[in-house]
């Protein structure tokens, strides 16, 4: 088995639920009392969530890089970031490492074309919605790329931040993010990614009429694949 590294604690909720996943999936496939060889850098994130209000991406990258070449210093032998956002410095980590980066929105994209998808809609933060960094890597892939328009855009931003990153989960944010989503289907959307880690608290694929990519859930189920 693989050792994999995780730059994660952006929220740790969303870490908390990679190393849960990953965990437990190592388990279903090895069996006994298995479970995963993991290194976890876990932040602060009020520190990170500075950065990403100032737009300090240059110093956020620079962070997460030699975070990350630590990680395989210590024996990590891929390495995963447990965020949608913070791949916007995804080429800084990569410059800073010898080992292999399992890109999120990779993994995410093998996901939608291998359930038949073609157009998919993109729920995240503002920076994950608005920016390219993101979407440009999908469409790499040959998706085409719906995101909300204002002001889904707003709140679906507003409650990760006030909400799901500090573990609040209620039932009219629920209801609010299905109406966003029901408006993107309305828009031809044939699935949804949840480009926030976090999302998978709030909505879940029973939630939907619609394939659904938790990319949490793809994304370590990438590493496991990888490890073993």
């Amino acid at each position: 088995m693989k050792r994999i590294g995780l730059l994660g604690g952006m929220s740790w909720e969303s870490s908390v639920e990679y190393e849960r996943i990953i965990n437990q999936e190592v388990r279903s496939r090895l069996g006994g009392v298995h479970s995963a060889d993991l290194i976890v850098r876990s932040y602060d994130f009020a520190e990170i969530e500075k950065l990403q209000e100032r737009g300090a991406w240059d110093e956020a990258g620079d962070l997460l890089a030699a975070d990350a070449a630590s990680l395989e210093a210590a024996g990590a032998e891929v390495i995963l970031l447990c965020t949608n956002t913070m791949h916007t410095v995804a080429a800084s980590i990569e410059a800073a490492i010898t080992v292999p980066f399992l890109h999120l929105a990779d993994a995410t994209a093998e996901a939608v074309l291998a359930a038949g998808v073609s157009k998919v809609a993109l729920l995240g933060t503002r920076y994950t919605m608005e920016q390219d960094f993101y979407r440009s890597r999908l469409e790499r892939h040959g998706l085409l790329v719906l995101v909300p328009e204002e002001p889904d855009r707003t709140m679906i931003h507003d409650v990760i931040f006030s909400e799901l990153v500090r573990g609040v989960i209620t039932e009219d944010s629920r209801d609010r993010y299905l109406a966003a989503i029901d408006r993107l289907l309305d828009r031809g959307a044939e699935g949804v990614i949840a480009g926030c880690t976090e999302i998978e608290l709030l909505v879940s694929s029973g939630d939907l009429e619609c394939p659904y990519f938790p990319t949490t859930r793809l994304h370590a189920l990438a590493a496991v694949d990888f490890a073993l």
